[in-house]
């Protein structure tokens, strides 16, 4: 009736007006991110493919121009020349004795902290852990001259405990696995000292097997460190047959000088190939542990 009225008197019903569209703004699409981390691959990608390959090329090959994206005879004579010009035998036994010892050594010690930090109650906890992180902040290079004294005060110059010794303490390792087993469920612990498991028990049994993926992260971490580390073994040892694998490359690039670039990045690939293989098998569980420290308390 209301409706027939209306146009009986000639009036229109009002007309509601279109919603304001809202505003376009740039949203990245897949593709997008794509191409951004395709982009930000490369820059990672491109000096490690160039030293894959000028492992493999002949040496008057690696300037040759146009360049070649591979071999036109893909040749080992580099790796052998690398392997002749310097005891790079000795300088890998050196590098596996010194990174098993030191890594193994380093994550039980860091497990052993965290467990001590995450369960047990000890006067000064709280500023003990709070001197944890403040390691965090201080560069390794800072202690250099004190463990070198040490080390030397000790007898240790140009010895395998020399080496390892100054680098066993692991404040992020301890940081990590401390965060992690704060979050583990406690009503498992708490079974099992009602079974009457010991701390060392709980730790090997539990803590560890739920904290798989937190710590084969610290576990990879400070085999990359032992690895790669540098400064210290070149301090700490003066003779050939105690030099490890990053050291034997500085050695080689000594002796032979910067002309034969195959030889040089055969070594380099020699050096990396391994820690590169280590890091691809376990990257999924540096993501899981990482992931899992990040959100607990």
């Amino acid at each position: 009736m209301s409706t027939l009225a209306s146009r009986s008197h000639g009036t229109a019903a009002p007309v509601p007006s279109p919603a304001p569209r809202p505003t376009a703004r740039f949203r990245p699409t897949k593709i997008t991110s794509y191409l951004l981390l395709g982009l930000v691959a490369l820059v990672f990608l491109i000096p490690a493919y160039w030293m894959v390959l000028a492992a493999f090329k002949p040496n008057d090959e690696i300037y040759q121009w146009p360049f070649t994206p591979w071999p036109s005879e893909p040749t080992t004579e580099n790796f052998s020349a690398a392997l002749a010009a310097a005891p790079f035998e000795q300088f890998f036994m050196n590098s596996l004795l010194v990174t098993t010892i030191g890594a193994t050594v380093k994550v039980a010690l860091a497990a052993l902290t965290a467990y001590a930090f995450a369960f047990l109650p000890f006067p000064g906890k709280k500023w003990l852990f709070l001197a944890v992180l403040g390691a965090l902040m201080v560069p390794g290079h800072v202690t250099l001259l004190l463990n070198y004294s040490t080390i030397s005060n000790l007898g240790l110059i140009n010895t395998y405990a020399g080496i390892i010794l100054p680098g066993l303490g692991s404040a992020f390792g301890t940081f990590l696995l401390r965060q992690h087993f704060m979050g583990l469920p406690k009503e498992v612990l708490e079974a099992a000292e009602l079974d009457g498991a010991g701390h060392l028990r709980k730790l090997w049994s539990f803590v560890l097997p739920m904290s798989k993926p937190a710590v084969i992260t610290v576990a990879l971490i400070a085999v990359i460190d032992e690895w790669n580390d540098f400064i210290w073994p070149l301090l700490v040892t003066n003779t050939l047959d105690m030099r490890t694998m990053p050291i034997g490359l500085m050695f080689l690039k000594q002796t032979e000088g910067l002309d034969d670039w195959g030889m040089i990045m055969a070594a380099t690939l020699m050096i990396v190939l391994p820690m590169l293989l280590l890091f691809l098998f376990a990257q999924k569980y540096i993501i899981n542990g990482m992931a899992g420290a990040a959100v607990r308390r």
